[in-house]
């Protein structure tokens, strides 16, 4: 199983992704959001939590609105 932190997601954008951590609370928010829900998944599918599909596919959901917001804000 992949982690799928930001770093590794946009390894083209590490220093923004600093600046914005650093300099905008909305930003460093959505970051550690996206860390929580990634960690959540992470756990559930190496098994070291059990839950329901749903749960998961929930965790996933929010995980991609996350990204996606975030990834707005990098091109911003």
């Amino acid at each position: 199983m992949e982690k799928h932190d930001l770093h590794h997601e946009f390894p083209e954008h590490q220093q923004k992704i600093h600046d914005l951590k650093v300099g905008n609370a909305h930003f460093r928010k959505l970051f550690d959001d996206y860390h929580k829900v990634n960690n959540n998944i992470y756990r559930i599918e190496t098994g070291a939590e059990a839950t329901s599909d749903e749960v998961l596919n929930d965790f996933r959901i929010n995980r991609v609105f996350l990204k996606d917001e975030i990834y707005a804000m990098l091109l911003d």
